[in-house]
């Protein structure tokens, strides 16, 4: 049997890091899934890292998962994407584009930002967080 999978966007990465829940979202998706990021995730996150020691941790968040990173056989579906939606950010684009690519949906809670691709789905960290509740109720926890 196939594990589920999905790719992992920066705002969960950076919760993971910088938050306070346990477990994370990003550990409860692990849990459930095999979770992919992009390079622009990677990017991101690093860009974000101030310090040695949250440097060495970003580097940890991202050894536990497969980057993907951008096919260039694919420039025509991003062209095509970047002129559909011409108000969006292109690193979003980018990202929704490696999604639908590799038909992965996308764990984020920055919804908004990716609403009208087509074809693109989005799982939401709240979304997996009741799942784990219901699952603990259903199982005495």
């Amino acid at each position: 049997m196939n594990p589920a999978k999905l790719i992992v966007h920066t705002d969960v990465l950076l919760d993971h890091l910088q938050g306070d829940d346990h477990p994370s979202i990003l550990r409860m998706a692990m849990e459930e899934f095999f979770c992919y990021t992009t390079v622009f995730q990677a990017v991101e996150l690093f860009a974000a890292m101030r310090t040695p020691a949250a440097r060495r941790a970003a580097e940890g968040a991202m050894a536990a998962m497969k980057i993907l990173g951008l096919n260039p056989r694919r420039a025509p579906m991003y062209g095509t994407l970047f002129a559909a939606h011409p108000r969006k950010r292109g690193t979003d684009l980018l990202v929704a584009g490696m999604c639908l690519d590799s038909g992965l949906p996308l764990l984020t809670a920055r919804e908004g930002d990716f609403r009208g691709i087509r074809g693109l789905k989005i799982v939401a960290p709240r979304t997996l967080a009741a799942a784990r509740r219901h699952t603990a109720r259903r199982n005495g926890g």
